[in-house]
This record gives structure tokens, C-alpha cells and sequence, in this order.
């Protein structure tokens, strides 16, 4: 009688107070990319930082590579890559592996600067974000993805490398919204609009760990915080 009337009790409870699909399951977002993203890739922090502050706390950042110092404790893992190609990883085939391991919900696309610096062009660095989305809608039919138009950068070893930024960035929204669908969106993000390689970077790439990394997470707060819903 006494475990019938537990049994019963547990299951009024389960009815009456369901537990929550974000509660069971964080929401798992993966910060994609190269050393922007990466080496500390300190708006990382900020953006997690920013989440838990606004009530955003069933948020699980997830990647195969682990934090690095950024000043406070944060959710670090990631998938920044330094000196990656949006190109090399998609001829690699390296994604499926990271997403096997990670199977994201979410992921967040800054990609595109080393493939400006070797002279990719835009038709060839899309058509790599276009395998690495094939490979991350097969791992999770429902990924949403938000991309970036890159950062502008001005290194001294590159002058061409700040037309060739934005080439790449004008192309973007174009195969955004050719690729996007109702079960698997994507989402354009501007990192490159108010974003000075003078004032925002230490070197003509980096962002700088004030303003730099400031603006970009400025920039994917709002896209994640709806892509959250």
C-alpha cells in the first residue's frame, strides 16, 4: 500500500510539474571557427557571461577544445581552430568528427579569414560553408546556424586581404538565403559593420580584449538570445 501510494503521488507530481525540456536538456551551442574564435577567443566568455546574467542559464557551449584564461570562469569549450580554413576543414572532412562528439543545437560561424589571407576566393570559401553545413544538418537535421560576415582586417603583410573581406562578406547573405529552411535556419550575423582592425585589434586581425572582443559579442548576443528563443 505505502510504495502503491508513493507510486501514485510521484505520478500526480510528474503531471502537475513537468519537468522542463531546457532543465532535461540545455540548449548545446557550438562557437565555430579559427583563432578569432579560438586563441582566447575571450567574447566567448562575455557571451556566456552575458547569457547567465539575462536568465539564458539552460545554455551549454560545447566544442572539443577547452576553455582558455579569460579573466572569470566561464563555459569554454569551443571548435576555434587558429591558422584554420573554412576550406581546409570542409576538404579534411574534420567537422563530422568535432560534431559527433559535441551535437550541437546551435552553431555560431566565424570562418573566412585564413581562406582571405591564402587568396581564397568568395565562390570557394561558400561552397566549403556549404559542405560544412550539409555535414552539420546531417548530424542534427534541426542545426540552426548563425554565420558571420567576418571581422575586417588590415595586416601589414596583406593589403589586399581588406577588399578581399569585403568580397566575401557581400556574398554571404545571398548564400544564406539560398540555403536557409524552415527546419534548419541561418541566420547572418555582422561582425564586419562598426568594427575598426585600427581600434578594435592588436595586430590588423585579433580583436583586442577591450573593445574588440566587446563588439563581437555584442553582435551574436541578440542573434543567439532569438535563436534561443
Amino acid at each position: 500500500m505505502y510504495r502503491s501510494t508513493l507510486a501514485l503521488l510521484s505520478l500526480l507530481a510528474a503531471l502537475l510539474f513537468p519537468v522542463s525540456a531546457a532543465a532535461e536538456a540545455p540548449v548545446r551551442v557550438m562557437p565555430l571557427g579559427d583563432s578569432i574564435t579560438g586563441s582566447p577567443g575571450c567574447w566567448r566568455a562575455l557571451l556566456w557571461q552575458h547569457l547567465q546574467q539575462t536568465g539564458h542559464t539552460a545554455v551549454d557551449f560545447v566544442g572539443t577544445l577547452p576553455a582558455q584564461g579569460c579573466g572569470f570562469p566561464h563555459d569554454g569549450d569551443n571548435e576555434g581552430h587558429g591558422g584554420f580554413l573554412a576550406t581546409g576543414i570542409a576538404d579534411q572532412n574534420l567537422l563530422p568528427g568535432w560534431l559527433s562528439a559535441t551535437d550541437p543545437d546551435i552553431v555560431l560561424m566565424h570562418l573566412g579569414t585564413n581562406d582571405v589571407w591564402n587568396n581564397q576566393s568568395p565562390a570557394t570559401i561558400l561552397t566549403a560553408f556549404g559542405k560544412l553545413l550539409g555535414q552539420m544538418r546531417a548530424q542534427n537535421p534541426t542545426t540552426k546556424l548563425l554565420v558571420a560576415q567576418i571581422i575586417p582586417m588590415a595586416p601589414a603583410n596583406c593589403a589586399a586581404c581588406a577588399q578581399r573581406v569585403i568580397d566575401l562578406n557581400a556574398a554571404i547573405p545571398a548564400w544564406a538565403q539560398a540555403n536557409s529552411t524552415a527546419q534548419s535556419p541561418i541566420t547572418v550575423v555582422d561582425q564586419w559593420t562598426g568594427f575598426s582592425p585600427a581600434a578594435d585589434t592588436y595586430d590588423g586581425v585579433h580583436p583586442n580584449g577591450t573593445s574588440g572582443i566587446q563588439k563581437i559579442e555584442g553582435r551574436w548576443y541578440p542573434a543567439l538570445t532569438a535563436a534561443l528563443g
